[in-house]
């Protein structure tokens, strides 16, 4: 088995700098908050996996429709769904 080779820092830089990159780091973020309010109130870490399908269910999609609501309203292009 070979590993794959290292992308260059330009490759590198220019994923960290694109859109779609950025909102993944955002919805992270979101559930990672959402791992910890749900651990805190339920008294124990209820683990990624779980606040991750907890908030897609209940959270993920008004929180895209206010963050293109909020990208449209500042004058940026609407970030793409799916």
């Amino acid at each position: 088995m070979t590993l794959p080779a290292q992308e260059p820092d330009s490759s590198r830089e220019f994923v960290k700098q694109s859109s779609l990159y950025q909102e993944f780091l955002a919805e992270r973020e979101e559930i990672l908050k959402h791992k910890w309010l749900e651990s805190e109130r339920l008294g124990y870490d209820i683990g990624f996996e779980r606040a991750l399908l907890d908030w897609i269910r209940k959270h993920r999609e008004g929180w895209r429709a206010a963050r293109r609501l909020h990208s449209t309203s500042a004058g940026k292009h609407p970030k793409a769904t799916s």
